[in-house]
């Protein structure tokens, strides 16, 4: 385990009635909060993730992603072009690359997923492994729905999930569902 001191960066997006926590290391983008989330929820992540980081508020550093959010939210941005700092297990990391290939306004499917990546009997692992994405929208799980089109869980929440792939849906895209 890596016991290097790190400084994990903060700041909160504010979009509509939605304030998300947004982190970053030195190499990028490492978290993205869900509406209604607490400080201490960021704190309990980061003592998971980062165990020997230490937090720092620091708007000024977070711009450049909070910029690209808004853009995205605001629908005039279809991708994002700043570095992500992710860390998982190897089939979460494997999943959350299989979800960057899901073009922006189109949806899949759990088993989808789990046949793009060529285990198409870890549904469930699959599911779990979206449930862990740690960078909401940067990382598309909202575009993941049932098989029957239903929208499922999401760590966002339901409502939020509606909105993206509405906004997206509205922005250049359909959904397949």
């Amino acid at each position: 385990m890596n016991t290097e001191k790190q400084i994990i960066k903060w700041g909160i997006l504010e979009y509509g009635q939605w304030q998300l926590y947004v982190a970053t290391t030195e190499k990028g983008l490492c978290y993205i909060g869900s509406p209604g989330q607490s400080f201490e929820e960021l704190k309990a992540w980061m003592q998971k993730r980062f165990p020997y980081a230490s937090l720092i508020v620091n708007e000024e550093a977070l711009m450049p992603y909070i910029n690209e959010l808004q853009e995205y939210f605001e629908g005039t941005r279809q991708s994002f072009s700043l570095r992500i700092d992710v860390k998982g297990t190897p089939f979460q990391e494997e999943i959350w690359e299989a979800l960057k290939q899901i073009p922006y306004g189109k949806t899949c499917s759990y088993s989808d997923i789990a046949s793009l990546v060529q285990r198409p009997a870890a549904v469930r692992a699959v599911g779990t492994a979206i449930g862990a994405n740690p960078v909401l929208i940067t990382v598309p799980c909202h575009r993941v729905i049932g098989k029957n089109g239903a929208i499922t869980g999401y760590r966002g929440g339901t409502e939020m999930k509606q909105y993206l792939l509405q906004l997206e849906s509205q922005n250049g895209g359909m959904p397949n569902a």
